[in-house]
């Protein structure tokens, strides 16, 4: 008995002296994350902006309070300032995130309930002083100093899915092909669809790519509700080989990512050159028409206008070769045809009466062609009247891509139905369908020398067509290191 007492004292010495070292161990611990220091601008505004900002930006400021600034936000609505500083049982900011019921902000329907670990941030932040970073200057948008911020992620070494292929271009040597992928571009070869390059991008997307006439690639893009973006890019630039693969940096070097043009709210869905590449014209998200003169190449690109005229988002464009027009397709159901001169939509074609996807013009610049929701093909007068011509059909779901052929009287258009098709421009006769995709249609690209037509799918893949006579010369999953299960 004696013995089993004395073992029974040593195991409970045993057990009380691992949990003291427990204790010791877990305790700072816990002490060191309620002391890190919270960061306004990199932990709290993100939540504020994703919960918060939908009622009360500048425009709708329910309760009269505005949080898109800091020293609107600490200011306060109807009520006085829902923080106090360093006292976290007396903001009211942190009772209404944790609240149950109706008093819950964002209020149901609105959003959803801040996570445990937001409201932590939140309550740490406010506990130490509820300060603002420094150098950073309260009356500055957070919406814009969020995305000054952000730090794009790398995109993965092999993706574990297939990335949407929302954008691609045929290099100017007819050789190659660039894809948008998940922040970043690939460029395959066109002949053995080998990856040759990868190039990292800010943006998540890419909806546009073309090549200016002094060989550098703009891209159209941006993050999805985010922001959106015009950049110009030398897929030639400095790179290190992995695997056989050249890696462009084209979020931090200069040498790659070679101009900003544009800095939007929301994703840019639209880019287009003129004929003769001196002019460039994108649309997206926020409905405006931005043309830039790049006849003296991208680095002396000038924004020549922005101009507003659509209801909702602009998802097509096109320029006529004459430089003095250009073609819109909207969200709102409607083609435009815009005059650069006077800065001015000058006519409306809304025939489609649905989402309008895709235009195209005539190398004469009389001839519009538009496409879209409605499964049609519509060719209408550019000029005088605009009145329609002709509505083609044929595909058995929207039409989501019209392209022109630069040397030959065809369109081909790409469809949520799973095909290509190409088209007689003047009569409007269907030459032939390109099948061999699997999903909707979301890109398509002529070569330059007009023997090639390229589509991309939902489904990551990528298709090459003769134009001459529908021959596939290459089809591939284009998400590098995919391996299909």
């Amino acid at each position: 008995m004696l013995g089993s007492s004395r073992c029974f004292c040593i195991l409970c010495a045993i057990v009380a002296g691992i949990l003291a070292l427990l204790a010791f161990l877990v305790k700072p611990q816990a002490a060191h994350a309620q002391d890190k220091p919270v960061s306004f601008v990199n932990d709290v505004a993100p939540i504020l902006k994703e919960n918060c900002f939908a009622c009360h930006d500048a425009k709708k400021r329910s309760g009269k309070l505005d949080m898109t600034t800091f020293e609107k936000f600490m200011q306060g609505g109807q009520s006085d300032s829902p923080v106090a500083a360093g006292k976290p049982d007396e903001s009211y900011l942190l009772e209404l995130v944790a609240a149950e019921g109706g008093k819950r902000m964002p209020p149901e329907g609105k959003g959803q309930h801040l996570t445990k670990e937001q409201i932590s941030a939140i309550e740490r932040w406010i506990r130490q002083g509820a300060k603002l970073d420094a150098g950073l200057d309260p009356k500055a948008d957070l919406v814009r100093e969020l995305r000054l911020h952000w730090k794009p992620p790398a995109p993965p070494a092999a993706y574990p899915y297939p990335a949407i292929v929302n954008a691609l271009a045929f290099t100017p040597d007819n050789k190659q092909i660039v894809v948008g992928g998940q922040h970043e571009l690939t460029v395959w070869d066109v002949n053995s669809a080998k990856l040759e390059k990868r190039i990292y991008t800010r943006a998540e997307r890419a909806y546009g790519v073309v090549f200016l006439s002094d060989g550098k690639l703009v891209v159209a893009g941006g993050r999805p509700g985010q922001e959106g973006d015009v950049r110009v890019y030398d897929i030639n630039g400095p790179a290190k080989t992995e695997n056989g693969v050249a890696i462009l940096n084209g979020v931090d070097d200069p040498k790659v990512m070679l101009k900003q043009m544009l800095d939007a709210d929301d994703s840019i869905l639209a880019l287009a050159l003129s004929p003769d590449g001196k002019k460039l014209a994108a649309g997206g998200c926020d409905r405006i028409v931005r043309v830039w003169d790049v006849s003296g190449g991208y680095a002396s690109a000038k924004l020549e206008q922005s101009i507003e005229n659509h209801a909702d988002w602009i998802l097509g464009i096109a320029l006529a070769a004459d430089d003095k027009h250009l073609l819109t397709a909207s969200r709102d159901k409607t083609a435009k045809v815009w005059d650069l001169a006077a800065k001015e939509s000058v006519m409306t074609f809304p025939d489609h009466q649905n989402p309008v996807y895709a235009v195209a013009v005539k190398a004469d610049g009389k001839v519009g062609y538009s496409a879209g929701d409605d499964k049609q093909l519509r060719t209408w007068n550019a000029v005088a009247d605009g009145k329609q011509v002709k509505a083609i059909g044929g595909h058995g779901d929207a039409i989501l891509k019209l392209v022109a052929h630069p040397k030959q009287p065809l369109l081909i258009t790409a469809s949520a139905d799973k095909t290509v098709r190409v088209w007689n421009a003047d009569s409007g006769a269907a030459v032939r369908t390109l099948n061999g995709l699997n999903d909707q249609v979301f890109a398509l690209a002529i070569s330059p020398d007009g023997n090639l037509v390229a589509a991309g799918s939902y489904a990551g893949e990528v298709s090459i067509w003769k134009v001459a006579d529908g021959a596939v010369v290459k089809s591939f999953i284009a998400s590098p290191g995919y391996v299909k299960k």
